[in-house]
């Protein structure tokens, strides 16, 4: 356990999630990634897909448990996030005995400001039966701590929002880790929030591999990672050790974010902005294109 001091920077805490995270002090986050273990109940082996298990701690609880456990662990965040904050929370919609499982039953029970639901298309295709169309799909929640009165936030600006609320990548292949999401993913949440401001804290209370905490230590950014399994800890501390190795990785994210002219630059010069545009004598073909955004 960390001792009420900087200790907790830049290292990994081996611990159950919640007791370490109510050890940390208020306001001290300023973007957070996680994807928590799904309860997923550790039998969902066939012929596609072997049982899910994690090093060192269950996925096997009641749901009412698990859902429970995760408002305290989301409202533990909430209060060691800074004002104007956020945190992305990867996770799953679940299917049970016919029963949909939806995070947002429990997210929307915290304390947090749900910001945006982003679907991540993790492109795995497969030639399967089943009662239902083949989940590939995963959530990423982006949560929001209100600054004051401001809930809704500052605006993200133009080369970040470009990339839309349907994010596409393979899961990371190669890491000794049953769910590992790709270095992309926190890549992007962190640097759409904190853009290219030079302080600032990052966490991953369930950190399984060190993914998020690679993603921070290449952007410059110090971090708090948290995992109940030691084997997992000691993983994640030798990757960032060669986190050099993963860098070329970042910077194909980060030349994602790139807009060669802004709304407000096109809009000031007359060029086509959809129907806001200045210039009222379009032709048929703009005509066309204008009613996309209508």
């Amino acid at each position: 356990m960390p001792k009420m001091n900087k200790d907790y920077l830049n290292n990994i805490i081996c611990g159950d999630a919640l007791t370490v995270l109510k050890s940390l002090p208020d306001d001290l986050i300023d973007v957070g990634v996680t994807s928590p273990p799904y309860n997923k109940g550790e039998n969902k082996k066939g012929w596609l897909v072997a049982n899910v298990k994690y090093i060192g701690a269950s996925d096997k609880l009641p749901e009412d448990l698990y859902q429970q456990r995760q408002i305290e662990v989301l409202d533990e965040i909430y209060r060691i996030t800074k004002p104007g904050g956020s945190f992305f929370y990867n996770h799953k919609i679940r299917w049970e005995r016919g029963n949909l499982l939806h995070p947002i039953d429990w997210i929307r029970k915290t304390k947090w400001v749900l910001r945006q639901e982003i679907i991540w298309d993790r492109m795995i295709a497969a030639n399967i039966r089943g009662w239902r169309f083949w989940q590939e799909c995963k959530r990423i929640y982006w949560l929001y701590r209100p600054k004051g009165k401001q809930i809704i936030g500052e605006e993200l600006k133009p080369k970040h929002a470009l990339l839309t609320s349907i994010w596409r990548f393979p899961p990371e292949k190669g890491i000794s880790h049953p769910a590992p999401f790709p270095l992309a993913l926190p890549t992007r949440c962190i640097y759409s929030v904190m853009d290219d401001k030079k302080n600032g804290i990052i966490l991953d209370p369930y950190c399984g591999s060190g993914t998020t905490l690679v993603a921070a230590k290449i952007l410059g950014y110090d971090f708090i990672g948290i995992d109940i399994s030691q084997d997992y800890c000691q993983f994640a501390k030798k990757r960032i050790e060669n986190f050099k190795d993963e860098e070329k990785f970042v910077q194909e994210e980060l030349a994602k974010h790139v807009v060669t002219k802004t709304f407000a630059e096109r809009k000031e010069k007359g060029e086509f902005t959809g129907k806001y545009g200045k210039n009222n004598n379009i032709n048929i073909e703009n005509q066309s294109i204008l009613k996309l955004f209508e």
